[in-house]
């Protein structure tokens, strides 16, 4: 964390809070909207246990297409987090610092890019990530 001061920590802390705040507005206006519109439709429509399953996978398909916010907003409160507990800035997996640059350009990343490459390659189970045909 040493390439961090207390200013870019708190600078940092004030863009994840506005970030957080908005995600929560996004995600409850989005959830309002659903409930509104498909869910009271389809709430309506359910007469038996076979059109309710129906009615729970559609209203599963449309959280689904929230996903990407809630997985951020995760991302952001673990940044907090990490804030709070002193380890902001520094890899999860080495403990070495993470560049200012990747910081900047992906505030909640977790890992320095090094680590970040090697994550990514075990996930893809050792593959390279080019594109075979």
């Amino acid at each position: 964390m040493s390439e961090l001061s207390d200013k870019d920590l708190k600078q940092f802390e004030q863009r994840f809070l506005a970030r957080r705040d908005e995600l929560r507005r996004i995600i409850h206006d989005e959830l309002l909207a659903t409930q509104r519109e498909e869910f009271v439709e389809l709430a309506g429509q359910v007469h038996d246990s076979g059109d309710e399953s129906i009615a729970e996978l559609l209203i599963g398909i449309d959280l689904a297409g929230r996903q990407r916010e809630l997985e951020e907003m995760q991302d952001v409160e673990a940044a907090l987090e990490r804030i709070t507990a002193g380890s902001f800035g520094e890899c999860m997996d080495c403990g070495d610092d993470i560049n200012r640059s990747r910081l900047d350009a992906y505030p909640t990343a977790k890992r320095c890019l090094r680590c970040q490459t090697r994550y990514e390659t075990t996930q893809r189970g050792g593959r390279d990530a080019t594109p075979s045909l």
